[in-house]
């Protein structure tokens, strides 16, 4: 948790069979003071799962008793099926003075961006879209017509990839787990530092090449419309 008192909310999101869920299982293992919010939906189970493991599953009629609550801090209708995060993992995060992560998709991602200004976002991403389609088809969990609707779902969530705080390109497992590692740590560590050391990382962030591009354009410019040297 950061030295601010305040809870780090975490989103994770990508198109399915980026590989998240390992991801997310990976990086709870390696983080300590890091809650998981389970979300909500009201679709089957599928398989193995259980309820309170991977979702909680209830009835859409409760679902909407919950929407009209207030419970959720995001929620949304994907295919014909609800799904959503409950306030209180928030709460009770901040009760244990832990930070928490959110699985949420691009729909319930831009709801806590608005909600939550300061929440830390990132997508992952596959390497290309070939190892996408491989990885949903050997997941032997989908027909062929699902598999498609995914890949074209896949395609309009990565459209959606720069309001996004980090991108991870999940190649390879290791690598990709401590790089998600890293991303957690470093909000960490930014958060705790105090008022004039956040200045002085801040004043130096404006000198990076990356946030000197606008300004040096028109000086570079103005050095090539010299005249010929006599």
């Amino acid at each position: 948790m950061s030295g601010t008192g305040k809870s780090i909310v975490y989103i994770i999101s990508a198109p399915s069979g980026s590989g998240k869920s390992t991801l997310v299982n990976e990086i709870l293992k390696l983080v300590p003071l890091l809650d998981f919010s389970v979300s909500y939906t009201t679709r089957a189970r599928r398989g193995s799962e259980q309820n309170g493991k991977e979702y909680y599953f209830i009835q859409r009629e409760e679902f909407e008793r919950m929407i009209a609550a207030d419970e959720f801090l995001e929620h949304a209708d994907v295919f014909g099926n609800y799904y959503g995060t409950a306030r209180r993992f928030l709460r009770e995060a901040e009760q244990r003075g832990h930070d928490l992560l959110l699985d949420i998709d691009v729909q319930g991602a831009r709801q806590i961006q608005q909600k939550l200004a300061d929440a830390v976002s990132i997508f992952i991403l596959p390497p290309d879209r070939r190892t996408l389609e491989w990885r949903l088809r050997h997941r032997s969990e989908d027909s062929e017509k699902v598999i498609e609707r995914r890949l074209h779902t896949a395609r309009r969530e990565i459209e959606n990839y720069d309001k996004y705080n980090y991108i991870l390109i999940n190649d390879r497992l290791e690598e990709s787990s401590q790089s998600l590692e890293a991303i957690v740590l470093s909000e960490r560590l930014r958060r705790s530092l105090s008022n004039v050391e956040q200045r002085i990382m801040e004043r130096a962030d404006r000198c990076r090449l990356s946030s000197m591009c606008d300004r040096l354009h028109p000086i570079l410019e103005s050095f090539r419309n010299l005249p010929p040297q006599a």
